[in-house]
């Protein structure tokens, strides 16, 4: 059986006393590309927020390759796990460059320099998000596919195995879309990372991921293989809308939303 390199074990979580993750049991296999589905306040980002150690739980635990996640330091989390939050909003106008070698912050002391292994880093980062020629621009120049390739190429030079991802498409156009989730796949399939990725594109979360979880209301409503989570029935009842589901080309699901409104003008 395959090692969780990130568990959650009876997870409670929430805001100012209002519990949005009621007891979730959730965890990501060493290697998996592992999407995370859900109609809007379901808990997907208070769920991550808290496996990224950025919510504190108020109930169950948090396993970081069988670790309890409390008790280690936040540099040795951090050394291990690589976080890229929802598209932002570029901050202030760093350079490419500075934006990516921020990536090695938890390998670094305060006011440590960077040296040939930091600088190294980097560099494979820039190339595996072929962002190397952006270097020297300022990120408030940048498009958002390009904004974004750089957010992911910061957490690449953190060089930790296991990577989650908050919508990392999102905003962005079906060409940019495509391109996040190839590199993602590549990152998944030939560097080794653990992926764990907060997806409302179904089409997309179908076609990457090796296994989906859905959530509703706090809750795992469902998970398994792509094929196995997106029935008709089960979208349907999960985002309280009609689907036709088709088989791809790559033989993975296609959800198809129908709008019985459109339905009735051609009639």
């Amino acid at each position: 059986m395959t090692e969780a390199t990130l568990e959650a074990r009876a997870l409670h979580c929430g805001y100012d006393g209002r519990e949005v993750v009621g007891g979730v049991e959730v965890a990501l296999q060493r290697g998996e590309f592992l999407g995370l589905i859900g109609p809007n306040g379901s808990g997907k980002t208070t769920l991550l927020k808290a496996l990224a150690g950025r919510l504190a739980p108020t109930a169950g635990e948090i396993l970081l390759d069988g670790t309890p996640m409390r008790s280690r330091p936040r540099r040795e989390v951090a050394r291990l796990m690589a976080v890229v939050p929802q598209l932002s909003s570029p901050p202030f106008e760093f350079s490419v460059g500075e934006i990516v070698a921020m990536g090695r912050t938890p390998h670094l002391s305060r006011l440590q320099p960077e040296g040939p292994a930091d600088r190294a880093a980097v560099e494979r980062a820039t190339d595996l998000t072929d962002t190397g020629q952006l270097a020297e621009r300022a990120v408030t120049e940048l498009s958002g596919g390009e904004f974004q390739r750089v957010v992911i190429a910061r957490a690449l030079a953190q060089e930790a195995p296991l990577m989650l991802l908050d919508e990392p498409a999102a905003h962005l156009d079906i060409g940019h879309q495509v391109e996040i989730f190839d590199l993602l796949l590549r990152l998944n399939r030939t560097e080794q990372h653990s992926i764990l990725c907060v997806s409302h594109d179904l089409n997309l979360a179908a076609r990457y991921c090796d296994r989906l979880v859905a959530l509703r209301d706090g809750l795992v409503f469902a998970e398994g293989a792509p094929g196995d989570v997106l029935t008709e029935e089960l979208v349907s009842e999960l985002y309280g809308c009609p689907v036709r589901i088709e088989i791809g080309p790559e033989g993975r699901p296609n959800v198809t939303p129908l709008s019985a409104a459109l339905a009735g003008e051609r009639q």
